[in-house]
């Protein structure tokens, strides 16, 4: 049972240094892939680094480490998601007894220790306008949208999920190859509810284990401000998601 990891850096360097001390004794092999210049410093023996000739999407990049590595599970993994000891074998473990399932994510914890809703159903239109415009001041989605967070249910025991965010997922090689991986047409956002939406259609189960615990800082920049180029791209990954899977416009 062997465990690869890719970790995406655009810029950084600095949450390398704390991530890969803790990721690479889990792991088998990993790939680093720098997408732009001074994404990546010095790195413990073992890991390769990919520099990208020109800065690409997300999924792209997710697609390019995944391709050059070779293990059963592979580990996307954000700079800022640090798990903890033995995350990756309870992950790896859960797999490796379910051969049905194709993604398992951990509980996600904020760095002050506090609990973060990584586990959420898939989204639906009226849900979507509220966290997407100035709705959200008024009916703020981390307090009001309990279905789609999950906020009521803080599980112990591994549970099936619609999807899970994207900063930490572990990743069946076998159905990354039937799904062809991540959409690189996502730029970025919506890339993970994508692979994880395919992945349902394909009979692919997703499961929340939380045994398996990682640290993650998850800024949320594309909720702080309305209109700036974060908040175009999480436009245009709805636009795309939609456009893929028009049935969710029948999910109100």
């Amino acid at each position: 049972m062997r465990i690869a990891a890719v970790v995406v850096s655009h810029g950084h360097a600095a949450e390398l240094e704390r991530l890969l001390p803790a990721l690479v004794p889990q792991v088998d092999e990993t790939v680093v892939v720098a997408n732009v210049p001074g994404s990546v410093g010095g790195v413990p023996d073992g890991v390769r680094v990919r520099d990208n000739p020109r800065p690409l999407g997300f999924a792209a990049n997710a697609n390019l480490g995944i391709a050059a590595t070779g293990a059963e599970f592979v580990a996307i993994v954000n700079p800022d998601a640090v798990p903890e000891p033995v995350a990756l074998a309870v992950l790896a473990e859960f797999l490796a007894a379910h051969p049905r399932a194709g993604v398992a994510g951990p509980q996600m914890r904020y760095p002050d220790g506090s609990w973060q809703p990584s586990r959420r159903r898939f989204p639906t239109v009226s849900g979507t306008i509220v966290r997407r415009t100035p709705l959200r001041l008024l009916f703020r989605p981390m307090e009001r949208q309990t279905r789609h967070y999950h906020l009521d249910e803080r599980p112990t025991e591994p549970v099936e999920a619609d999807w899970m965010l994207g900063g930490f997922l572990l990743l069946r090689r076998t159905m990354l190859d039937e799904l062809g991986g991540f959409d690189p047409r996502f730029r970025m956002y919506g890339e993970d509810i994508d692979l994880c939406y395919r992945a349902a259609k394909a009979g692919w189960e997703r499961w929340y284990v939380p045994g398996a615990v990682v640290t993650h800082a998850y800024d949320r920049a594309s909720d702080r401000r309305f209109l700036d180029r974060r908040t175009l791209w999480h436009w245009g990954g709805i636009l795309r998601f939609v456009r893929k899977h028009p049935e969710r416009l029948r999910a109100l």
